[in-house]
């Protein structure tokens, strides 16, 4: 290989992190949690701290009056029947104001759970993961698919730029000087996850491919007089029908659920979703779980809501079969605990690969001649896209903890998560590299703090999860109290690093005088 070529891979590969960087970590930040989503939920919201029962109750008997209770007006309402991560019905609706509600029942009985008063980190971290919050225009998917094509080009150019990829697999020195310790370790995490970094950013583009390039199904269904409705409805199962303008009552939902089993040879369930409830034209769609196999299935079932008749069946095409199947690699919705304990680590490798590559060029640009200015407003982003991120996560975690009972909860949450993150990012812009070593230490404040309100404000410590068979919790707990430990490591790290360069800096300033 030329050494231009080499130059320019290394020139792209250096600006593309330096550029896009804060926004990847925040990506595979939230990512990594997603992976674990549900069960922080648990951590989250106490009530939903049960257990799935050998025999699920009848929805007819129990579920069913509480939802036509609640959600009786709403145009349209859910429940997600209860598994291993999820152990509650979950019900969702519109309210009369147009707002989106989630309400829990027990597994064993369809009672109505208090109200978690949140969205957890099924409701926050994992669309923050793909959309960032930023629905405007589709402005959030966007700027996760630039992302998502940067950190492409940033694999591939890594890979060329290093010639001694098998020797960086086992090179780690940790004790040698800063600059050294980061690159050796911004190379291990890159070359031991590269597989999983591959993969896991490029199915994240495969999944939006109707977004990204919306092309080639326009192309396809151009003919059609509606050709958006055509393309979902042969690639995603959209079925639909309009209102009868009449009442009407719906059939038995566990004779549906039987006979979907019966169609799927055994086949779960995990969603039923009534349309236009109380219409003589209601109809119920049964979505099989994705629980048991690496793709995403698309199996649909649609039910006559008077009747209970079955009145369209959709499986997954092959060309969808296999966009699914990828989807399903970067979902990881399958049951299998050890491979999702995989992911996440494969996941915070990530966030450790890019976080010591900003690292490693502030540290190359620091003292340069003309680069103060930029050196410090990189270092400001990195500082709050990388330790202010974990800190708005912390604080979000402690807010769900300490917020009373009250109508905007989960608003009050997600608010004291940007509030933290805006705090970060001006406490980095003010503080400049110190910031690292203040923000490290507040990251296993917080940690600890978590770890320690969820024992007095549930009573559910660590021993006691552990004991009763809770793993969620007690995963959450375990893995806040790690953060701890390696968030105190760091900052005892950097604060040698401080003293050690006290002297240096010294002696600069008395030799320039």
């Amino acid at each position: 290989m030329s050494s231009q070529l080499r130059q320019g891979m290394v020139w792209l590969h250096t600006w593309a992190g330096v550029a896009i960087g804060a926004l990847l970590f925040v990506i595979f930040w939230m990512g990594t949690l997603s992976v674990f989503d549900r069960e922080i939920d648990r951590w989250m919201m106490p009530a939903t701290r049960l257990s799935v029962p050998a025999q699920l109750p009848s929805l007819d008997a129990t579920v069913l009056p509480v939802a036509e209770r609640l959600a009786g007006a709403a145009p349209r309402w859910s429940i997600r029947l209860p598994d291993e991560r999820t152990p509650v019905f979950e019900l969702r609706y519109t309210d009369g104001a147009g707002r989106d509600v989630r309400r829990h029942l027990d597994p064993a009985t369809g009672a109505l759970l208090p109200d978690a008063g949140s969205v957890g980190a099924n409701g926050f971290f994992f669309p923050f993961h793909f959309s960032l919050h930023l629905r405007a225009a589709r402005l959030g998917y966007w700027l996760v698919g630039v992302a998502g094509m940067a950190m492409l080009l940033l694999l591939i150019s890594g890979v060329i730029v290093h010639r001694r990829m098998f020797t960086d697999f086992f090179t780690f020195r940790p004790r040698r000087a800063l600059p050294r310790a980061t690159l050796d370790l911004h190379n291990l995490t890159g070359v031991l996850a590269l597989p999983f970094h591959f993969v896991v950013t490029l199915s994240g583009l495969v999944i939006f491919f109707s977004i990204y390039f919306p092309v080639a199904w326009q192309f396809a269904f151009a003919d059609d007089a509606r050709p958006k409705l055509a393309f979902e409805r042969e690639a995603f199962g959209r079925w639909q029908r309009p209102k009868a303008g009449e009442p009407g009552a719906l059939a038995s939902l566990d004779a549906m659920l039987a006979t979907a089993r019966a169609q799927w040879q055994g086949g779960r369930p995990y969603l039923v979703r009534i349309m236009h409830p109380r219409d003589a034209a209601a109809y119920v769609e049964v979505r099989r779980s994705v629980a048991g196999e690496v793709g995403m299935n698309l199996d649909i079932i649609h039910f006559d809501g008077a009747s209970g008749a079955v009145l369209q069946r959709h499986t997954a095409q092959p060309v969808m079969a296999v966009q699914r199947f990828v989807a399903g690699l970067h979902f990881i919705q399958f049951r299998h605990g050890l491979l999702r304990a995989l992911y996440f680590v494969a996941g915070l490798s990530g966030c450790v690969m890019i976080v010591t590559g900003l690292l490693f060029w502030l540290q190359a640009r620091r003292g340069r001649r003309g680069s103060a200015h930029g050196v410090r407003v990189v270092e400001a982003v990195t500082v709050a896209a990388t330790c202010g991120t974990l800190v708005a996560t912390l604080a979000f975690l402690i807010a769900n903890r300490l917020l009373p009972d009250m109508p905007a909860r989960a608003t009050a949450e997600m608010q004291v998560f940007f509030a933290a993150w805006a705090v970060a990012l001006a406490h980095a812009a003010c503080r400049g590299q110190r910031a690292w070593r203040a923000q490290s230490w507040a990251i296993g404040a917080l940690a600890l703090a978590a770890v320690v309100l969820n024992a007095l404000t549930t009573g559910d410590h660590l021993a006691a999860t552990l004991a009763d068979g809770q793993w969620a919790v007690a995963g959450v707990d375990g893995a806040l109290l790690v953060i701890a430990v390696v968030a105190t490591m760091v900052t005892r790290r950097l604060g040698r690093v401080v003293q050690a360069e006290a002297p240096a800096a010294s002696a600069t300033g008395a030799g320039g005088g």
